[in-house]
């Protein structure tokens, strides 16, 4: 399953509305190019993650683990080799024989070495299976820290540009300040912004540091080593919920498939114990030899057995736990695809809270507050705003990018949740189910 692969392909091939442009924040790290996310991205990414990650090594060393259990089962057990002695009379000894040595083995009846081997490969598809769900989970994981990433390295570069708007602005305070058309407390109170702003960016790209940091230990590489200024992509399109997306999750989450293979693996593990009830036989040979003169002088075959029957109750209470287990996990299952459910029905939800944010600021409150801001500037500018004026369109914008840059980003992290959730593998899934709907054409404005 290409879990986070898909919800990129099917969000970027999707989008058809692009971002509010902005202008290349410094990064913290050495940086020299901006990288847009895209699947190709992520993906590159993930099989970076798949190969160094000690996690996912060790879920692939106890796959190889369970692998090599399967050759453990042993259809035949070793041999009991038998030496001894017998004291007795010389005639009698010379009669019977006084050496004695033979070998005895285990017979593999009643198909318990086949049922053993059931419960070792029933182990390793678990086991494979789990791996392959600490994969999706931890891609998840990286997708949505990935993209929490481009959303820090937005905030940086809006409130870089916020920096130097307010750069601009204190040139032209000063030029009316010194021709006596401001005041000293707008002075002051743009001063104030000015330095505010300037410490929420060091706070910001102390913020982008630690989330390369994250990013870095993922990949298991050098927690300091540098990364290119990441862009969010468009707006993608809205998921629906339905019937269809419901059973492509029961079908395909990933937990749900190693919890499958958890309860194959329990009922290979009843038929196991109930085949224990059942008696284990032993051929042995057994020879006698005279050490006086080393002749044979006879042979004997021998069977012999255990009584299970002594201890039925005993087995009766294992084959009783064993199926209390089974029956655990069936539930644990049942409990799961329900919880499943769901959170499909709240992905969806906050998806499309997410998509809507976006489109209120990207439409609506973006534009108003540019349009507030150019007014209230051109009218300071012409002495008849005053700079308080100024001030609160400048914030009102400013907050208008920033949340537009968290609801995209929310947005595309909650994609990454559920496309995990429904195992999807390849682009068209979603689309093929109906999840997906056309953007509507007004929706395809670019925002300022």
């Amino acid at each position: 399953m290409k879990a986070i692969v898909t919800v990129l392909l099917v969000s970027f091939s999707a989008a058809t509305l692009a971002q509010t442009p902005t202008g290349k924040a410094p990064d913290p790290a050495p940086a020299t190019n901006r990288v847009q996310l895209t699947a190709t991205y992520i993906t590159s990414l993930a099989e970076e993650m798949r190969g160094k990650s000690p996690a996912l090594q060790a879920a692939r060393a106890r796959t190889n683990a369970a692998a090599a259990n399967v050759g453990t089962v042993r259809t035949w057990d070793d041999p009991m080799a038998r030496l001894g002695g017998m004291a007795a009379r010389e005639d009698m000894r010379a009669s019977e024989g006084d050496l004695i040595y033979g070998v005895e083995q285990k017979l593999p009846l009643f198909g318990k070495p086949n049922f053993a081997r059931r419960v070792a490969r029933a182990e390793l598809s678990t086991e494979t299976a789990n791996a392959d769900y600490q994969f999706q989970i931890l891609r998840r994981e990286l997708a949505k820290a990935v993209f929490r990433t481009a959303l820090v390295d937005e905030v940086v570069v809006i409130g870089q540009q916020d920096l130097g708007w307010l750069e601009t602005i204190n040139r032209t305070m000063d030029g009316k300040y010194r021709a006596s058309e401001a005041t000293l407390v707008e002075v002051l109170q743009l001063q104030n912004e000015r330095a505010k702003q300037a410490t929420q960016l060091e706070t910001e790209r102390d913020r982008l540091t630690h989330e390369r940091v994250s990013v870095n230990r993922m990949l298991n590489r050098g927690l300091l080593s540098p990364w290119p200024t990441l862009e969010l992509p468009a707006l993608a399109r809205p998921v629906h919920y339905s019937g269809g997306l419901v059973d492509l999750a029961l079908k395909h989450e990933p937990r749900i498939q190693m919890m499958l293979q958890q309860i194959k693996q329990a009922g290979a593990a009843v038929d196991l114990t109930r085949r224990q009830r059942y008696p284990d036989v032993n051929a042995g040979l057994e020879m006698r030899n005279y050490t006086g003169d080393g002749s044979f002088r006879q042979g004997m075959l021998v069977f012999s057995m255990n009584v299970p029957w002594v201890n039925a109750g005993k087995y009766r209470s294992e084959i009783q736990r064993d199926e209390a287990k089974l029956k655990a996990a069936e539930l644990d299952l049942t409990d799961y695809e329900l919880s499943v459910r769901e959170e499909v029905h709240m992905l969806t939800v906050k998806i499309d809270a997410a998509r809507r944010e976006a489109l209120l600021y990207r439409d609506q409150i973006i534009p108003r507050s540019q349009s507030a801001l150019d007014s209230a500037r051109s009218g300071w500018e012409a002495n008849r705003n005053t700079f308080r004026d100024v001030l609160d369109a400048r914030r009102m914008l400013l907050e208008g990018r920033l949340m537009y840059a968290r609801a995209l980003s929310e947005q595309y992290q909650m994609l990454s949740e559920l496309v995990l959730c429904c195992g999807l593998g390849d682009m068209e899934a979603l689309q093929m189910i109906g999840a997906t709907a056309e953007v509507p054409p007004e929706e395809k404005t670019n925002p300022k």
